[in-house]
């Protein structure tokens, strides 16, 4: 079973293929290259002296004798056309199959801006381009085992993939972004996860658990992390693999940043706060008593992999908290994935790839946090104060950021999407009011230690227009934050 990669022309076959083959200590193999060595001319030459039609035939016989040979550890790339082929298609069955996610505009611009734009047959009118693509997509889907995203960022690139089954079926073998005949991978986890999933993941080197919940995402339980890694022989030529939620990935990921001074670490995140927000942009760190998160290191992942059918062990009450964070992607992003979230849809494979396309797009303009990521905080400000004053065993924390929307909500002035936000809240059970006697003073207090304050001055909040319109580092008064804060109280 080989790593094959299909998708539209631009989306950047070629190079991830190239890519991915390194890590995995493979070499890639490229139909469009091969043909053309046959060939001995280009495409676009072939396509001049004798049709589509004779190509296509050629790639078809090419394309299926590289399938029928591949190995377990062989990268494909195969041309956007491809798999019109029934022939392929059915060759197709024996593999893992992965779309390279990509947007039509932005594949345009890369094949015009590229030496080989020229060389491109079906790239010479971008309307019948942009039409050629709407047209394959549905196919494209049909076919794929996983969908591809690659994450970029000033810091490094790395692979996120999703796809139903990759975890839960033993699929890992063939998605793995790293060579582990000479990378060892030694997994960080929690007790409940470790139960549902460990035996998937093959041989590792060590299996370090830890108890579950945000109470145990602290600098013990780090310490005994490391500790165990030591015992177990890790060396900086080995990488962490890091099972669970949320807690786990900013845990493990810390002890990744720190161990040795740095190793890789793969995420494979099982909750949904995980899988559509803080598996990815590198974010790694504990808590304090004091603050949420004040102790960390940005690291970004050797890679991601994302299997959807977790969900399915996932209690009601932590999915429902989890789909907060989908509920402030859609803030952030408008467009369709609000209208998604906005009609109260379940979250499904489209809406997870959505919200890793909103995030990912976001870390790669602003990595470090310096501006437009902040975006991302929004609701986390007052939510991690509430956390923090309960001792992080009173409220998850996708319930505690929720209430935390609706002060950024209030604060924003944006009334009736304030309403609208608190009924979506409502219908998922989840929790719009803080418990009665909750101290308000104490909340508001720990605001002021949120990681965002700079020097003397105020928090910034994030704050909403309207879905798509989120604005950072707005300056708020002191008495309002109260104020919006003690609304919360029931």
């Amino acid at each position: 079973m080989a790593f094959v990669l299909i998708g539209f022309m631009g989306a950047g076959k070629s190079t991830v293929a190239a890519r991915l083959a390194e890590q995995r200590g493979a070499s890639p193999l490229d139909s469009d290259a091969l043909l053309a060595e046959r060939f001995g001319h280009s495409v676009a030459r072939e396509f001049e002296l004798h049709g589509e039609e004779s190509f296509r035939a050629d790639e078809e016989k090419l394309v299926c004798e590289l399938l029928d040979d591949a190995s377990t550890r062989d990268v494909l790339a195969l041309g956007g056309g491809s798999v019109l082929s029934g022939r392929v298609r059915e060759a197709l069955a024996g593999h893992l199959t992965v779309l390279l996610d990509s947007d039509p505009v932005l594949a345009w611009e890369r094949i015009h801006t590229s030496q080989d734009g020229a060389e491109r047959p079906l790239a010479r009118d971008r309307e019948a381009f942009l039409a050629l693509h709407s047209e394959r997509s549905a196919l494209y889907e049909e076919l794929a085992d996983a969908v591809l995203v690659w994450a970029s960022s000033a810091s490094g690139e790395y692979p996120v993939l999703v796809g139903r089954g990759l975890l839960t079926t033993g699929q890992l073998e063939q998605v793995w972004p790293l060579d582990r005949s000479s990378s060892r991978p030694f997994c960080v986890t929690d007790e409940t996860v470790a139960a549902l999933y460990a035996e998937r993941l093959g041989d590792m080197r060590a299996l370090v658990s830890i108890p579950p919940g945000e109470r145990h995402k602290t600098l013990a339980s780090a310490e005994r992390v490391w500790h165990e890694l030591v015992a177990a022989g890790m060396t900086r030529a080995d990488h962490v693999v890091a099972l669970g939620g949320g807690v786990v990935g900013d845990l493990a990921g810390f002890c990744a940043a720190t161990y040795q001074r740095g190793v890789p670490v793969v995420h494979l995140p099982t909750t949904l706060v995980a899988q559509v927000d803080s598996a990815y942009g590198g974010k790694t760190g504990v808590d304090l008593p004091e603050a949420k998160n004040y102790v960390g290191a940005y690291h970004q992942p050797a890679g991601v992999i994302v299997d959807p059918a977790t969900l399915e062990t996932l209690p009601a009450q932590e999915l429902a908290a989890g789909w907060v964070e989908v509920l402030k992607t859609a803030l952030i992003a408008g467009g369709e994935l609000w209208e998604i979230v906005a009609r109260g849809d379940e979250v499904d494979e489209r809406t997870i790839l959505a919200c890793v396309r909103t995030k990912l797009a976001v870390v790669a303009a602003d990595e470090r946090d310096g501006g437009r990521r902040q975006v991302l905080n929004l609701g986390h400000t007052v939510g991690h104060a509430i956390e923090t004053v309960t001792g992080y065993s009173r409220y998850r924390h996708g319930e505690a950021v929720g209430l935390g929307l609706l002060t950024a909500l209030r604060l924003s002035g944006t009334e009736p999407l304030r309403e609208q936000v608190r009924e979506l809240l409502l219908a998922r059970d989840l929790p719009v009011t803080l418990d009665a006697g909750a101290n308000a003073d104490a909340i508001v207090d720990a605001t002021a230690r949120d990681k965002k304050r700079l020097g003397a001055g105020g928090v910034p909040f994030v704050l909403v227009k309207a879905p798509g319109e989120v604005n950072h580092g707005c300056e708020v008064a002191a008495e309002d934050v109260r104020a919006a804060v003690e609304e919360l109280v029931g």
